[in-house]
């Protein structure tokens, strides 16, 4: 009674296939496979833009700030 029989897979295989008919259900997998991919290639832009404002970062922490020095020198 736990269990499904072949007859109860065959009927919901066959409401599918009513549903959503022969073609829709590729074209279906292949919307996915899409959202996929533009996932992945999103998230490894994300990762670059990441990198790159770390680098800046860097490049603008390393270089010392002597505005008060320039300040009284300019005065």
């Amino acid at each position: 009674m736990g269990s499904f029989s072949i007859w109860h897979w065959l009927i919901v295989l066959a409401v599918v296939l009513l549903l959503f008919g022969r073609g829709k259900i590729p074209e279906l997998m292949g919307d996915v496979a899409k959202g996929i991919k533009n996932f992945k290639s999103g998230m490894s832009d994300e990762n670059a833009d990441t990198a790159d404002s770390s680098k800046t970062i860097d490049n603008q922490t390393s270089q010392p700030v002597n505005s008060a020095k320039e300040k009284t020198t300019k005065s």
